[in-house]
């Protein structure tokens, strides 16, 4: 049995994690084109290619990690060693160095592109400590809630603090005012991300020092990089939890990445002005992509009963459902009923919130079932598919976000066209919708219920028995 101090350290490394990501997913693509002055069509290419690019970079990170031998196992040593690199290269992606437009991008590919291969290089191993930690399902469950519940407690955090740091740091300064090269806004978006970056740090740091890994593959021989591909390749679920995670992704990523503009453009949130809570002003964007954060963790909470009770499968399938019913009609909502986009934004984010610890526990599952069925448990590549998806589906989904606002005839800090207005609205709905329901279809197919998973592990548990004894 983990102890709750463990669960809690497994947490934080997420919550850290979520706190950047749920930032290049909110702000990225706002502050490219608004505030390094980049075009919305070069922003959504450079996505698509660095994303795509990384995302093949994660089974390699989970192939370095198998073989990694440590006194603090194979997983725990990213975490020590990659915490500081992972906030430091996260604030130099936000800084704005004076640079012609061609500089601008070619800064933009690289900083951005390193910054993922770092995320990669520190969140496969942690994501991969979860089949590690503990054999029991049960645990791995509670694991992955506990997960899920600080990864949106870290992005509620950084969501709702992101633009009263900006703010606090002189954002909204648009005296003149310069530090060395920056212009006041672009001092305060850098200095935002460096309190973000420090608590990230410190975060992933903590993860390191309470969890513990534990579970020992049966097989101790080591298999060729040519074999764990291969039995990789067979790995019938693995396939479909990567389709499923990649269409989940596309869903959050065109919401995340479209808010910020649907608040700016649609709404026109600067008519409301700040909203002064506990001492701290707020804007209406960053509230409601709180608010999504908040109804997250509700949705990981319920997951766990719920799919104890009908299945991790069928959860999956009715969150997903329910989620593509909530994003068409969010589609009919004018500008002034913000009582009703609040709302649909809440029951929408719960939906989203459930589908990611059942994601989690599924993919232990799958590293279970390639271990029964070929001998080699290879737990960093089978996980890496996580964060592949991850990459994957928001290359997918900030691309076409960036693509489509350039067909829409999208100006950066300008009057909007209705036909673009109109684009925009599409990305809060008809959009993500089609993700959702290409996710359910997804994971209709997948194959290893929780009678099935039992069996497994019961088999497993006697391999090492027998291993032990041997031995």
């Amino acid at each position: 049995m983990i102890k709750w101090t463990e669960k809690v350290g497994y947490g934080l490394g997420d919550m850290s994690s979520s706190m950047f990501w749920k930032l290049f997913g909110a702000y990225l693509m706002i502050f490219y084109t608004d505030v390094f002055g980049i075009s919305a069509a070069v922003v959504g290419t450079m996505f698509a290619i660095t994303r795509v690019w990384d995302s093949f970079f994660d089974p390699i990170v989970g192939v370095v990690a198998d073989r990694t031998e440590s006194r603090w196992g194979k997983f725990r040593p990213y975490l020590l060693y990659l915490a500081v690199p992972f906030s430091i290269i996260g604030v130099l992606t936000f800084l704005t160095p004076p640079l012609g437009n061609t500089g601008k991008v070619v800064y933009a590919f690289v900083t951005y592109a390193l910054m993922m291969m770092v995320y990669s290089a520190i969140n496969v191993p942690y994501a991969s400590l979860l089949g590690v930690m503990s054999a029991d399902i049960k645990d791995r469950n509670t694991l992955a809630t506990y997960r899920m519940v600080f990864a949106y407690l870290g992005s509620f955090i950084a969501l709702l603090l992101f633009i009263p740091l900006v703010n606090a740091f002189g954002g909204e300064d648009n005296s003149g005012m310069t530090y060395g090269w920056l212009t006041a806004p672009q001092f305060g978006w850098m200095m935002a991300v460096v309190v973000i970056g420090i608590a990230c740090s410190a975060l992933f740091l903590g993860c390191f020092a309470l969890t513990r890994e534990r579970v020992k593959p049966v097989k101790e021989t080591k298999t060729s990089l040519k074999e764990d591909l291969s039995d990789l390749l067979h790995n019938k679920p693995w396939w479909i939890l990567l389709g499923a995670g990649v269409a989940s992704l596309i869903f959050n990523s065109i919401r995340d990445g479209a808010t910020v503009y649907y608040f700016k453009y649609f709404v026109d949130e600067s008519a409301f002005g700040d909203i002064p809570f506990l001492g701290i002003s707020f804007v209406l964007s960053g509230l409601y992509l709180a608010v999504g954060q908040a109804a997250n963790i509700m949705g990981v909470i319920l997951a766990a009963p719920v799919s104890n009770r009908i299945g991790k499968r069928r959860t999956f399938m009715l969150s997903m459902v329910a989620a593509t019913v909530l994003s068409v009609i969010f589609f009919q909502f004018d500008k002034d009923q913000l009582v009703l986009i609040f709302i649909f934004q809440a029951l929408i984010s719960i939906c989203a919130g459930s589908i990611f610890p059942l994601l989690w526990s599924m993919y232990a599952d799958c590293a279970d079932y390639s271990e029964l069925k070929t001998g080699n448990r290879a737990t960093g590549l089978i996980f890496s598919s996580s964060s592949m998806s991850q990459k994957i589906g928001w290359a997918f989904g900030a691309a076409v976000t960036g693509w489509m606002l350039a067909a829409f005839g999208f100006e950066a800090n300008g009057v909007q066209s209705a036909e673009t207005i109109q684009g925009i609205k599409m990305f809060l709905s008809y959009l993500p919708a089609a993700g959702a329901l290409l996710s359910f279809v997804f994971i209709y197919f997948y194959p290893l219920s929780e009678s099935r998973m039992r069996e497994i592990s019961a088999e497993l548990e006697s391999k090492r028995k027998q291993q032990t004894q041997k031995t």
